[in-house]
């Protein structure tokens, strides 16, 4: 069975400020000009279409690409911190190990380049649900296994920061809902976690706030409430007899409405209850009255429908409480199988 984090003292929280990030590939700007910054205690969703620069704006913020601008972390560029894995660590890629090194041996070795003790180790692979796979060698992993690996690398140095690419790739359902309570958790405890997906529906239930890019350029940042406020499929549905004498009443309040439907009107701008005051008003029957409020999905197809590029078709500092703990791995059959496993 997989462990939990310990609790701990609540430690400093963090700001990071990424400032005018730009790259080009020949005459191709993957990032241009784009900066934010990340706040702590909040999941922040990375947003964007296929192409659009999320992973290279990842990449130019740990510094790992060269380019334009710089990444602060709480003032300081990252190759002015002491211990760069205590400040932030970083999930990029699924397959980030030597295929014949072990699960246990890959941690070890990260371990040891930061001071880290073998027990925290433990605890990890604990934490991560692959206790039993621990002397397995990751080239036969599933990529849900390789992407917990992943993950747990990058808490080993308990850091202020997480950024993630993509970390719900290859994870089945039970698992992609025990990451969404382990990141909300991790930010829960004032720190930042800073997330790409393209799984939108799920985005929406984690994030608090979204950045989204498109062609590398800033197009979206603001609170997920807000962003998914801006769809005009955030409208109100009346089902109604007296359906003309409800379109001449809205009309005279300057409100168009669309038919959806024999007995059916959809209304863009109005709350429900102005909709309910209007028909009392009017002596207009109502059959139904619901307010129906855009998906993320919905929301960022809409913004970005334009910019598509391609067709769419926990120990120490990180808690204080009981972290949920991750599926064993060992017992899991839902994971994507890699190409070694298939």
């Amino acid at each position: 069975m997989a462990g939990t984090e310990p609790s701990i003292q609540e430690v400093k929280a963090m700001t990071v400020q990424a400032m005018n990030l730009s790259k080009s590939y020949g005459s191709v700007k993957a990032v241009d000009d784009l900066s934010f910054t990340l706040e702590p205690g909040l999941v922040t969703g990375f947003l964007g279409p296929n192409g659009s620069g999320k992973s290279t704006t990842m990449r130019l913020m740990l510094q790992l690409d060269r380019g334009g601008g710089i990444t602060h972390w709480d003032g300081l560029k990252l190759t002015e911190v002491p211990v760069p894995a205590t400040v932030v660590g970083a999930h990029l890629d699924a397959k980030s190990f030597h295929p014949g090194r072990t699960a246990r041996n890959h941690l070890r070795m990260i371990a040891a380049a930061n001071d880290i003790p073998n027990s925290r180790v433990d605890e990890v692979l604990e934490l991560m649900g692959l206790r039993g796979v621990a002397n397995k060698r990751p080239k036969g992993f599933s990529l849900g296994m390789a992407q917990r690996l992943g993950l747990a690398g990058a808490i080993l140095a308990q850091p202020k920061v997480l950024l993630l690419d993509e970390p719900a790739n290859g994870l089945d359902p039970q698992s992609i809902q025990w990451l969404r309570d382990f990141l909300r958790h991790y930010a829960d405890q004032g720190k930042v976690v800073f997330v790409s997906s393209h799984l939108l529906n799920e985005m929406q239930l984690m994030a608090d706030h979204v950045i989204v890019i498109a062609k590398g350029r800033l197009v979206a940042d603001e609170a997920m409430p807000a962003f998914v406020s801006r769809s005009t499929r955030n409208d109100v549905f009346i089902r109604t007899p007296d359906f003309d004498a409800l379109i001449r009443a809205l009309g005279g309040q300057g409100i168009s409405a669309v038919r959806e439907g024999d007995d059916g009107l959809s209304v863009i701008g109005v709350e429900t209850q102005y909709v309910g005051d209007l028909a009392h008003a009017h002596d207009v029957r109502i059959w139904e009255l619901t307010k129906r409020t855009a998906s993320l999905e919905q929301a960022f197809l809409e913004l970005t429908s334009s910019d598509q590029e391609f067709a769419l078709g926990i120990s120490g500092e990180e808690v204080a409480g009981e972290t949920p703990a991750a599926p064993d791995a060992d017992s899991e059959s839902g994971d994507q199988p890699n190409e070694e496993t298939k």
